[in-house]
């Protein structure tokens, strides 16, 4: 399973790359917005920073909502670097778009999707990554990882060559079962990669060869 980091943020991009698991970055809109970024060429600017950062798949979200403003942006988009895939709503021009990106031999995400009707039509469509947003769908009481293993589930029936990308991961938990379902891949903040790291009875343990250690060292 690839892990990409969800953010905007260098600093956690970087972070993440050090520690020597992350495949690649995810980021929308709002991230870009959290973190200041205005204006196209300061977002382009951006991408190509994070492009440097990390030598994997980065998604950079279209905001156009027709099929002309998608196709005109993602052009732009993917023309920056090599890795940059282009994200994409599952919208119906959302997933026109997909089709035409995925004949010209650009890479996409489509984002947004929860449900699996909408799933299959991404990857019908070409989609190269698609994007359940789990932690979303938990807030609305319904099951966001239930969701992952119907996908999974659908595209190995039929062979779909379109990777599952679990997306809203809110915490470690979410990230070991969607492995356990199969997700090709999962995007989380940065704070929930490094969850996945502690356990009290690794805290216990070092501390007492730590100990162990200074008693029989002086």
């Amino acid at each position: 399973m690839k892990f990409f980091v969800d953010t905007a943020n260098l600093a956690q991009i970087k972070e993440a790359a050090d520690l020597g698991v992350l495949d690649g970055v995810t980021t929308n809109p709002s991230l870009m917005a959290k973190e200041g970024i205005k204006g196209e060429e300061a977002v382009r600017q951006h991408y190509l920073n994070i492009c440097k950062l990390v030598d994997g798949p980065v998604s950079a979200e279209v905001i156009s909502t027709d099929f002309e403003g998608m196709i005109k942006e993602g052009e732009a988009l993917a023309a920056l670097h090599p890795n940059i895939v282009v994200k994409v709503p599952m919208i119906e021009d959302g997933v026109k778009a997909l089709r035409y990106f995925s004949d010209k031999g650009i890479k996409t995400n489509c984002t947004l999707v929860f449900s699996a009707g909408q799933a299959i039509l991404a990857a019908k469509a070409g989609a190269t990554y698609v994007s359940p947003f789990i932690g979303r769908i938990d807030d609305i009481n319904w099951s966001g990882v239930e969701l992952i293993e119907q996908i999974v589930h659908i595209y190995q029936n039929f062979a779909f060559r379109t990777q599952v990308l679990a997306a809203s991961i809110r915490n470690p938990l979410h990230i070991v079962q969607c492995a356990e379902l199969g997700a090709d891949v999962v995007t989380c903040p940065l704070s929930a990669m490094k969850g996945m790291l502690k356990h009290p009875l690794t805290d216990i343990g070092l501390q007492k060869f730590l100990a162990d250690h200074a008693k029989n060292n002086g």
